[in-house]
């Protein structure tokens, strides 16, 4: 998910490579390494990576008994997810607080158009199909489109097949997989009036999220860090009435406390504390 920076001012990427397959002590000094030179660490995690990574990171931030871990998993394509992480990586340079930074990765979801040109729809279950296209995949040459975010939509491939696009200017990133087309490049990007397009290889999870590698993986999304910038700032900011951090949102990303109930309600701890 280490994109390619996309401007001079984007920080470069930490990859936690095989944390759920190294010594826990090794994780540890690597994942307290980070805390130490950098003050917070904001995770973010596909979705498709084994559930011991996960397993993993949560049992490091209970070890280190550490407040300053954010652990994101958007339940975005893996594309999607890479474009998001280096967003991130953007605002990073800006002088926005750990937490706000943290919590602008919840905002920038929502901004994000993501999908996949499939050879077969056989294996997907993270977007809703129907027996019939169920049944459709099976027929060679098939092929079908798929949006996976904002909202879900799938459509066999044809004369007049369109997915619903952003409403505003983006760029758009393709990751190459082992489908051989260039609808996404010569017709998608047309639809969706994008402002530019950039190849690469597909990331390594895509196959595993999609399930299949005959895919083609796109993702559309906001490029301009003073646009970036003006969305996060434009939100509300409060303070989280556990850790004291500043935060974006109703749900603190670094402590998981969310606002305390009227006085005369039953109090709630925040859930997930240390773990």
């Amino acid at each position: 998910m280490a994109l390619p920076p996309q401007d001079e001012r984007t920080l470069p990427a930490v990859v936690l490579r095989d944390l759920d397959r190294q010594p826990l002590d090794q994780a540890l000094a690597a994942v307290q390494a980070l805390i130490d030179q950098y003050g917070h660490l904001v995770v973010v995690c596909s979705k498709a990576a084994p559930a011991g990574v996960e397993q993993r990171l949560r049992t490091i931030r209970s070890l280190l008994e550490s407040d300053r871990i954010a652990l994101f998993r958007p339940d975005l394509p893996p594309l999607g997810l890479a474009v998001l992480a280096r967003q991130l990586r953007q605002l990073a340079s800006c002088d926005l607080s750990p937490g706000v930074l943290a919590s602008a990765g919840r905002l920038l979801t929502h901004y994000i158009h993501a999908g996949a040109l499939l050879g077969s729809v056989a294996r997907l279950d993270r977007v809703p199909v129907g027996l019939k296209s169920h049944a459709k995949s099976w027929v060679p040459g098939s092929q079908f489109a798929v949006l996976a975010h904002p909202e879900p939509r799938l459509v066999k491939l044809g004369p007049g097949a369109a997915l619903p696009g952003p409403e505003f200017g983006t760029r758009m990133l393709v990751g190459k997989g082992q489908l051989q087309s260039d609808w996404v490049t010569a017709t998608l990007a047309k639809q969706w009036n994008a402002q530019g397009l950039r190849e690469i290889p597909a990331p390594a999870e895509s196959a595993a999220w999609w399930g299949t590698n005959k895919l083609v993986e796109f993702a559309a999304y906001l490029p301009d860090l003073s646009v970036l910038y003006q969305l996060v700032t434009s939100v509300r900011q409060g303070v989280c009435h556990w850790c004291g951090i500043d935060v974006i949102g109703d749900r603190c990303v670094f402590c998981s406390a969310t606002p305390p109930p009227p006085p005369d309600g039953p109090r709630q701890l925040p859930a997930g504390r240390g773990s």
